[in-house]
């Protein structure tokens, strides 16, 4: 087989978060499960009502644009993209086309063609007669049509899927970090479309779109499958590539919009690909043109948070992290913000030496683990950031062992409780009395008389035994360097 080269371009859309929809004061609920309760005449596209420009959903694609290092015109427009769809109510989608919200821009090497803002369409729900409806239906449930919709379009720079779903959850991870949206693909509310060829020569192949993807998976997937079905009908060697979906013959590529099977795990031919003619753009008539002055852009720019990469740079560097466990971080915004709370306040408690790696360890698993056997998240955490800086903080002056801290961290994540508190309401204090220790060591040297013969006999896995036995007695409140230390005192004297 020759030496094939794939190209990729992206397409993304992200549902934004405000509080109307793009063009009227209708609510913008997602969650929403009663259809055709958020709508109004402008979004049922009722005869003369007339769309209104929702600011802060333009503002939201400004801030996207400046995290990308767009360029953000001084003027824009909306336009009329015609095409008839059952969900589409006005015939025709408010969109841009001649003149973005934003132009240019790069995210992890890729270049960005541009970002544009519309309106999304309703949604179609089929029934069949399993559904007690009695026959086959299409219904539309128009909740949707006209919430806020960010388009970003990629120049064809990916060569693999694997770095096309890295660009997909670091763009994921800027929506969620600007506050713009919540960008939750399982909801819809993130959708990529993937623009693949695959050539053998020096120039780009013919462009197939790969619609229908839900999941960074299935984006990995489908754009795998596509580039070796692209292949295997150039080569023509395989029978059902080169018939699949009925529209091409063996050996040629036609510009077509495939579908993503989720199930069958491969792309369909769903209809053969639109121009940009076909649409017959033409500017939006019942819009004006948007005019952005150099106060307003510096304005919004000003807004900007610290963006994902920035951050993972600055932990590596205050904390010591390497590249995976600042990632691990900040992964989620709240779970980033938690974090540096708890750290300005671990700065109080332990200035000189600050254990930035001990918090880590308890927040990505002992705190992280809690969490998930309860299925909660930051905003439902009972435990403020002070008071896991300050059981951090008594671990790290040894004030109680580790396995003392686990049960601490329990009750607080039940009480909510500062540690010191629930220590002094349960006793869980560190064991420390040398009488004290010395009565257990005595206890497990009697328990068990063949582990002490194995320890004489140089066996550190007896040891081992001996000091997991005393620090059991002590239920975790003696301290392991003790008791090893006395275990060999003892054991030296029989």
């Amino acid at each position: 087989m020759s030496e094939y080269k794939p190209t990729i371009g992206l397409e993304i859309h992200a549902e934004l978060k405000t509080n109307t929809k793009m063009f009227c004061g209708c609510l913008n609920d997602p969650e929403e499960k009663h259809p055709n309760v958020n709508v109004c005449p402008i979004c049922l596209a009722h005869p003369g009502t007339l769309p209104v420009i929702n600011r802060q959903a333009v503002e939201a694609v400004i801030k996207l644009g400046y995290a990308v290092g767009g360029i953000i015109p001084k003027t824009s427009h909306f336009d009329r993209k015609s095409y008839f769809y059952p969900d589409l109510p006005k015939g025709y989608q408010i969109s841009q086309y001649e003149n973005p919200l934003v132009e240019g821009g790069s995210l992890l090497g890729v270049r960005i063609k541009r970002v544009h803002l519309e309106e999304d369409t309703g949604r179609l729900i089929h029934s069949s007669p399993s559904t007690g409806s009695g026959r086959p239906a299409s219904l539309v449930d128009f909740n949707r049509a006209g919430i806020p919709l960010m388009e970003l379009v990629t120049e064809p720079d990916i060569k693999n899927a694997e770095q096309a779903v890295k660009f997909a959850k670091e763009l994921q991870l800027i929506l969620r970090y600007l506050g713009i949206s919540d960008a939750d693909m399982e909801k819809g509310q993130m959708r990529v479309e993937a623009n693949i060829s695959v050539s053998d020569s020096g120039d780009m192949g013919v462009k197939v779109e790969v619609k229908n993807i839900n999941s960074f998976k299935a984006v990995k997937d489908a754009i795998d499958y596509e580039i070796n079905r692209q292949k295997q009908v150039i080569e023509a060697g395989d029978p059902e590539g080169s018939r699949q979906g009925g529209t091409y013959g063996a050996g040629k590529i036609i510009q077509e919009t495939r579908g993503w099977d989720d199930v069958k795990r491969i792309t369909k031919s769903q209809r053969t690909k639109e121009s940009a003619h076909d649409y017959r753009y033409f500017p939006e008539p019942d819009l004006p043109p948007l005019e952005f002055s150099d106060a307003v852009l510096e304005k919004i720019k000003l807004e900007l948070p610290e963006l994902p990469e920035a951050k993972r740079i600055r932990f590596m560097k205050e904390f010591g992290f390497n590249r995976e466990q600042a990632e691990t971080i900040i992964a989620d915004r709240f779970a980033a913000q938690y974090f540096e709370s708890a750290v300005s306040e671990l700065l109080e408690f332990q200035p000189e030496l600050t254990p930035f790696s001990l918090l880590y360890n308890y927040f990505t698993s002992d705190l992280w683990g809690l969490m998930a056997q309860k299925g909660i998240g930051f905003g439902d955490l009972k435990i403020p950031p002070e008071h896991l800086a300050h059981l951090v903080s008594l671990i790290a002056d040894e004030t109680f062992s580790s396995r003392m801290a686990k049960d601490v961290l329990a009750k607080m994540f039940d009480s909510g409780l500062d540690p010191e508190a629930i220590i002094k309401e349960s006793g869980l204090t560190q064991m420390g009395d040398e009488e004290d220790l010395t009565a257990i060591i005595e206890e497990v040297i009697k328990e068990n008389l063949p582990a002490v013969e194995d320890v004489k006999k140089g066996k550190q896995n007896a040891v081992q035994f001996l000091i997991g036995q005393a620090m059991k007695k002590s239920k975790g409140r003696a301290k392991p360097e003790a008791v090893k230390k006395l275990l060999d005192r003892h054991i030296k004297t029989l």
